[in-house]
């Protein structure tokens, strides 16, 4: 089964009101967003990261960064990149650099920006570069159940102190 199989499958089986959404091949969530012709605000991209030995999945708006060391912060330990070679591993069923919002399907726990979850929907990749889903936010806070916390910014802040990652 694909990972939009599993995730259709999951949201099928919670009775949760979701739309697909087809796009032209897109290679990062910003461009899906202008794909879509949804701002990158209102659309979630998934950063992989390791925190010490664990795994999680940080979601936030395409438009925004990533600020690690905020991140760091709030998980009480490093927080770095994981390595294409390891999210291939982790993400069997996914196109390389692609992953759902949904880290629980692979057994992660899931973060999410509040600049992100306090939209009324949410816009996300399947784990293809073609297909994303839109749905309510509260379904999908709801039946994720991530920690919600402050962790990126957007993108034309002050860049200077900190690392910025893009994807």
């Amino acid at each position: 089964m694909t990972v939009t199989e599993r995730l259709k499958s999951v949201l099928d089986e919670e009775h949760i009101p979701y739309a697909p959404i087809s796009h032209a091949p897109a290679y990062g969530a910003q461009y899906a967003a202008s794909l879509m012709h949804v701002h990158g605000k209102d659309v979630a991209k998934t950063v992989v990261v390791r925190a010490g030995k664990d795994v999680l999945v940080a979601v936030l708006p395409a438009s925004y960064v990533i600020n690690l060391e905020k991140l760091s912060a709030l998980v009480h330990c490093r927080v770095e990149l994981v390595e294409e070679e390891e999210c291939k591993r982790l993400f069997p069923d996914c196109e390389p650099g692609v992953f759902p919002a949904f880290g629980e399907l692979y057994g992660l726990p899931v973060y999410i920006d509040k600049a992100l979850a306090e939209d009324q929907e949410i816009v996300f990749s399947t784990g293809t570069r073609c297909e994303g889903i839109v749905m309510s936010n509260d379904a999908f806070l709801r039946l994720v159940n991530p920690r919600v916390c402050s962790f990126a910014e957007p993108r034309d802040g002050d860049r200077r102190a900190r690392r910025d990652v893009y994807a």
